[in-house]
């Protein structure tokens, strides 16, 4: 699917859009920021930025997600598209107001950083990459320096003896082998604001919704992981 030419920087006034620094993320200043509108969502691209993922509330917990091809020119291709993707129970909030523990899905644009999942590094694409692995947790606990940070439990630095039960308990990643087979980290909270939340991800599909990250079906993120490109500075958009 070829789109029309859409001039990009002239959109960065036009649009009023949350941003990946409104919520915790690194991003451009405001003024260098351009905006661009792909299947009703609203994206702040960064700079560089030439593939983008989108996420569209359709109902529920359900969504639609594309991955899209920003030429220089200013066309645009849509490359993938799922229409079973899921959100959180808790449904959709902004960014800077979402908290840990909610299920909800963080709106607004964050940048793709990196990947784990079960598969040798030799499956994966050009994002940085790591095997899951015994005692591997995706931490949770707001008291460490550590917060919304992988690490090891033998690294020490959180408690990950915690129950589920506790609000600082950490998210041992071998327990979800369906939805971490594959999965791509999202800049949402880079900056660890307490409470805010942690590991929200673009992950395979489980059984139902998300306890707050975004997901798609295995065949869509299996294609994703191998596409994404580092150089073309990846981001996603998760919009109603």
């Amino acid at each position: 699917m070829r789109l029309a030419l859409i001039p990009l920087v002239l959109l960065t006034t036009l649009l009023a859009v949350p941003t990946a620094h409104a919520a915790g993320s690194s991003a451009q200043p405001r003024s260098e920021r351009a905006h661009v509108r792909l299947d009703g969502v609203d994206v702040v691209l960064r700079k560089h930025t030439r593939q983008v993922v989108t996420v569209k509330h359709t109902r529920g917990w359900h969504a639609r997600v594309s991955l899209w091809r920003i030429r220089h020119d200013g066309s645009v291709d849509r490359i993938l598209r799922a229409a079973d993707g899921r959100t959180g129970y808790g449904g959709l909030v902004r960014g800077p107001r979402r908290h840990q523990g909610t299920g909800t899905t963080p709106l607004g644009t964050y940048r793709l950083t990196s990947v784990f999942g079960t598969h040798p590094r030799g499956d994966a694409g050009a994002l940085p990459y790591r095997r899951i692995r015994r005692g591997d947790f995706w931490v949770e606990d707001n008291g460490s320096d550590f917060y919304n940070r992988y690490r090891n439990q033998r690294q020490g630095g959180f408690r990950w003896w915690l129950p589920s039960s506790d609000d600082n308990s950490s998210e041992r990643l071998t327990d979800y082998p369906t939805q971490y087979e594959w999965s791509i980290v999202t800049g949402f909270n880079h900056r660890q604001v307490r409470h805010r939340g942690a590991g929200i991800f673009l992950h395979v599909n489980g059984s139902g919704a998300t306890a707050g990250c975004a997901s798609a079906p295995r065949w869509f993120i299996r294609a994703l992981v191998r596409r994404l490109d580092p150089d073309l500075a990846p981001v996603i958009g998760i919009g109603r």
